[in-house]
Order: structure tokens, then C-alpha cells, then sequence
């Protein structure tokens, strides 16, 4: 589905737009378009590529005239450009709305504008039932994606917007795994936020998959999660301590700003409609229009009192997650480095 099409990859120099740029290398893609505005990384990427068919984009996705000009031409678009980090969109909510929200806003309308075919965006689980600035601002950049999914431009053009969910993806940037290697290999304490606090565990190869997957088979307005296992922040930290054979004792801080006992990928008003395709839920969007007299309610689905989150989904052993741990380049890597 790709051959001789363009790509646009908004916030392409982190570390989904790299993990989702490696994939599409491999792609019979006429264009891959990265849009950021990080030059100094783009410049890295550049080199280290030395790929024909990339063409860098200097940019801001808080600005609608950056990303139309950007967009011309393209295919298919994949958002990933968002400020993400919880306790900073904590103390400056307003940059989080304007990234997340209003630069999520110009990249839609952009795609519309351009009748651009498919677009996926970048969600979290920190957009069910939000109680941080994050979460919320990426639970109206849901909304977005779905009011833009209807829009009659868009379904003129036989388009198609989704959007993709994740969870603690290991390794990402500013993740919990690089910081704990980092610890340990300075001597320093592992600073654990809550013991029993959980996370799902999936690889950014992982979440390219998903993302591949939305591509292919999604419909307007869907929300697609991955299924995933999870472990306790502690877990983590002593199956790393073990892999390196480190003595560093684990220092308990308490949880930071907006942070969450537990990740929550499904609500349980998503479960009862969501559609289980093995491997992932499909959460299909409510296309209905606002004359609610038209619908009868047993077209309805019923309610469920089950969500989905890491509390309740596989829970890994301390011998697990070691397992886990090393089918990473970036945990191998730094593994080769100690010894």
C-alpha cells in the first residue's frame, strides 16, 4: 500500500517518528517527509541515513501555514509530534494545549485541506479518564481525530483518520529503563516512584506494529490499542539490577506530578464496544449524528464493568521481565558497554 507514495512523519526526529522512520526505510516509498523542529537532530538523522527519498522539514505543528506547506503532495500522514513528558505539561499546561491540542488541530485540518488519504495519530493511555494535563490534551486530540473523521471533506476524499494508543513503550526517550541503567551505572540509588505501580511493557518495534496496522485496516474515527503485558515499577527495577549484577539500593521518592497507579489502555465504556482482533482492540468510533430519536436503544452496546489496564492484564515476574529485557538492542547494547 505504500509503493511510490509520500509519508509526511510529524515530530520525526523522537523516538517513535525514528522507530516508524526505520520501518519505512525498508518501504517502497517515493518520499518520507520529516517535520520537527529540531534541526540539530535532523542534521544527525541525515547523515546517519544518507537516504534520497528523506526530505527534511524545519517546522511547528503550533504553526497552520509550517504544516500546510508541508503537507502538499503527501499520502499518508503519521502525527507524532506532541510534548509528552507529565510533570512538564503539569507546570506549563497552555504549551501542552498548544502542541497536543491546537498543533494536533493544524495537522487534521492540514490533511484535510490537502486531501491527504490516511492519517494516524499518536495517542496514550494517559487520555482514559485523564487526571494530568497530558492525558487531557491528548484526550482532546482524540476528539479532534474523530470530529475530523466525519468531516464530509474527508469522507468526499475516501480518507481515513485513527489514531493509535499506547502505553509505556521501553526505551522511549525520557523513558523509566534508560534513567534506571543510567543509575545503575553511575552507583547511584534507583529511584522507584511507588513500588506496586504498574506499567505495560511494550517494545517500540511493538508499537511500530501497531501503527502499521491502523494503516492497513483502519476505519474513520477508530482508536486501536495493542495488547501488552505489564510489571511493577519494582519488578523492573530489580530484573535490571539482577541483569547487571548491581549492588545499587532502590530509593522509593513517591509518585510524581499527574502520575497514575496504573495504566489504563481501554475504558470500560470502550470495552463494550470494542472489537478484540487478537493481538489488538478496535475501538470504533460513535458516528452517529446528534438526533439521537433517529437510534433505538437496543442498537445500543452494553455496558461492561471490566477496563483494560496493567493492573489487570499479564502480570510479569522478575524472571520474565529479564527475559524481556533482553530482546532490546538499547538494554543489549548498554549490557556490552558494562562489561
Amino acid at each position: 500500500m505504500f509503493s511510490g507514495k509520500t509519508l509526511l512523519i510529524t515530530g520525526g526526529t523522537g523516538s517513535f517518528g525514528n522507530a516508524v522512520l526505520n520501518h519505512f526505510l525498508s518501504a517502497d516509498l517515493h518520499e518520507i517527509r520529516i517535520f520537527s523542529r529540531d534541526e540539530k537532530k535532523q542534521e544527525d538523522m541525515r547523515i546517519a541515513l544518507k537516504d534520497d527519498r528523506l526530505n527534511f522539514i524545519i517546522g511547528d505543528v503550533r504553526n497552520f501555514d509550517s504544516i500546510n506547506a508541508a503537507m502538499r503532495g503527501v499520502d499518508y500522514v503519521f502525527q507524532a509530534a506532541a510534548l509528552k513528558q507529565v510533570p512538564s505539561c503539569e507546570f506549563y499546561p497552555f504549551e501542552a494545549v498548544r502542541t497536543n491540542v491546537l498543533g494536533s488541530e493544524n495537522v487534521l485540518e492540514a490533511a484535510v485541506q490537502n486531501n491527504v488519504k490516511r492519517v494516524v495519530v499518536l495517542s496514550t493511555d494517559k487520555a482514559v479518564y485523564p487526571i494530568n494535563t497530558m492525558g487531557l490534551t491528548k484526550a482532546l486530540m482524540e476528539k479532534l481525530a474523530i470530529s475530523k473523521a466525519r468531516d464530509p471533506r474527508m469522507k468526499n476524499n475516501n480518507g481515513m483518520i485513527c489514531a493509535t494508543r499506547y502505553g509505556n513503550v521501553m526505551c522511549s526517550r525520557g523513558s523509566i529503563i534508560p534513567l534506571f541503567i543510567k543509575q545503575i551505572k553511575e552507583g547511584a540509588p534507583l529511584t522507584v516512584t511507588e513500588p506496586g505501580m504498574t506499567r505495560f511493557m511494550m517494545s517500540l518495534e511493538e508499537s511500530v506494529k501497531l501503527v502499521l496496522f491502523a494503516f492497513e485496516h483502519g476505519h474513520p474515527g477508530d482508536i486501536f490499542v495493542q495488547k501488552a503485558p505489564a510489571a511493577t515499577i519494582l519488578t523492573l527495577a530489580t530484573a535490571l539490577k539482577v541483569l547487571f549484577n548491581a549492588t545499587n539500593e532502590v530509593q522509593i521518592i513517591g509518585p510524581r506530578h499527574g502520575e497514575k497507579m496504573y495504566e489504563t489502555l481501554c475504558s470500560k465504556e470502550e470495552m463494550s464496544k470494542a472489537e478484540d482482533l487478537g493481538h489488538f482492540y478496535r475501538i470504533p468510533a460513535d458516528l452517529r449524528d446528534l438526533n439521537y430519536t433517529k437510534y433505538r436503544q437496543a442498537d445500543a452496546p452494553r455496558l461492561v464493568d471490566v477496563e483494560y489496564n496493567s493492573d489487570n492484564t499479564k502480570q510479569l515476574s522478575v524472571e520474565e521481565m529479564k527475559t524481556l529485557l533482553l530482546t532490546l538492542d538499547y538494554v543489549k547494547g548498554e549490557l556490552e558497554t558494562w562489561k
